[in-house]
């Protein structure tokens, strides 16, 4: 049940949300608790402790904090409905849907980019493949320091894509795509960079060898492949998120 509703991120917070209501009213028929903002505090409390139940990604368990507050909140401004219309477009712009991917809009440390610019070569051709590229911070940095690589970055939320398209103009060794990176072919690269979230590594790393070729280096930033001993892993100065390193075969 718990695998199910870990591939299943809307199940699992309707679910949580459900409960947590149940368990709250429950507790307002018995008497222990009285008042709306008590009341919505122990539901909220317990709906993310479903979620953490569940395994869900964090910002999963934070929704579940904050949503019937803020519903509640957001009624008693009496805002027209186009508002609610307004975010919802704007959010689905810049992440997608995280609900499908479960990966979240992460933006890498300029520290980290010059980390990873230490493991490329510069004295020969290399592909590099980054995974969820956002508004190409990693992609189009290391395509101006290396002209002899070949860049290519996929994203799936539009905004971040088209940032990461204009701020890449002109680079004839970039190349960057919209869409599913799970869904793509990653056969050929040399480097593979990910940073995304705990939930999808073991996907990754099942996709990275079946398709990677042999020796392909895997730079996960933050989050390491659970079950995975790695061949090193960095520290950038100035950020506290390692870089994790996997040699593929």
């Amino acid at each position: 049940m718990t695998f199910r509703l870990s591939r299943s991120p809307l199940l699992a917070a309707a679910l949580a949300q459900l409960l947590g209501w149940l368990l709250a009213f429950v507790a307002a028929h018995l008497g222990l608790v009285a008042g709306l903002w008590p009341l919505l505090a122990l539901q909220a409390l317990a709906a993310a402790g479903i979620a953490a139940s569940l395994r869900s990604p964090w910002w999963w368990i934070l929704f579940q904090l904050i949503f019937s507050p803020a519903l509640v909140l957001l009624h008693g401004l009496g805002l027209a409905p186009g508002w609610y219309l307004a975010a919802f477009v704007l959010l689905a712009l810049v992440f997608g849907n995280p609900t499908r991917a479960r990966v979240p809009l992460f933006l890498s440390h300029r520290a980290t980019v010059d980390a990873l610019a230490a493991l490329l070569p510069a004295d020969r051709p290399f592909h590099f493949l980054d995974v969820g590229s956002g508004t190409g911070r990693v992609a189009v940095a290391l395509a101006r320091a290396f002209p002899r690589g070949e860049f290519t970055g996929i994203e799936q939320a539009v905004l971040p894509h088209l940032i990461a398209r204009w701020r890449g103009r002109g680079l004839p060794n970039l190349h960057l795509r919209r869409g599913d990176a799970f869904a793509l072919p990653w056969a050929g690269y040399d480097v593979l960079y990910a940073f995304l979230s705990p939930v999808p590594m073991p996907d990754l790393w099942r996709k990275a060898r079946a398709e990677l070729p042999p020796g392909s280096l895997v730079c996960s930033n933050e989050f390491p492949i659970p079950g995975i001993v790695p061949e090193a892993h960095i520290v950038p100065q100035g950020t506290h998120r390692p870089l994790w390193l996997y040699r593929v075969g």
